[in-house]
């Protein structure tokens, strides 16, 4: 009982935020998308995050604020939060492989939400006390990306809840792995019927 009072008590506080926040929904699938071109294999090794004014001229204005200042989307309202779609979630700015619809629940929050990350070594937390409470912040590895909380109310087998913005994520079809470069994780997604 306490737990679903302390997770409803973080959901209003993180939705408030939000709403302070007021910068709309992310755009859909024909939104910006920032440096989606990848080195073979997902290396990272090349990567360099673009500076900040190309980062304002790439991203929309919610991408650019939820991911570069730490801004939350509103609670759905945006882009993945009921996406049932088969596929993989990549950082908007680098194109890292974050989470897979695999790993994906309905968490009753209104944001994407998801047990484990896909790649753990993309994927680094650090606190945050910006909302006079003590939070566990997401971010990308490579890109610093700021992606969301983790939470430690999910479901099973983990008991985590990644509670994430679509606005910093870009999803990715299982249909269009190969084409978009992340052909390697097609085979994730052989067993699962389409």
């Amino acid at each position: 009982m306490l737990k679903s009072h302390l997770m409803a008590a973080r959901t209003l506080a993180v939705a408030g935020a939000a709403l302070i926040l007021g910068a709309g929904a992310s755009k859909s699938a024909g939104a910006q998308q920032a440096n989606t071109s990848h080195a073979g294999g997902h290396s990272m090794s090349t990567f360099k995050k673009p500076a900040d004014a190309d980062l304002k001229k790439t991203l929309t204005p919610i991408q650019y604020e939820v991911t570069q200042h730490e801004g939350t989307e509103r609670p759905f309202q945006n882009e993945f939060w009921n996406n049932h779609e088969a596929g993989i979630y990549v950082d908007v700015v680098s194109g890292e492989v974050l989470f897979s619809s695999l790993d994906k629940y309905d968490s009753g929050t209104g944001w994407p939400s998801f047990t484990k990350p896909l790649v753990a070594e993309n994927v680094k937390t650090k606190t945050d006390r910006s909302l006079l409470m003590s939070r566990t912040e997401v971010r990308s590895a490579h890109a610093d990306s700021h992606l969301g909380h983790l939470f430690d109310d999910g479901p099973k087998p983990t008991g985590m809840r990644y509670c994430m913005n679509s606005a910093s994520m870009r999803f990715i079809p299982v249909a269009k792995l190969a084409q978009e470069g992340y052909g390697e994780y097609q085979h994730l997604f052989d067993s699962v019927k389409k």
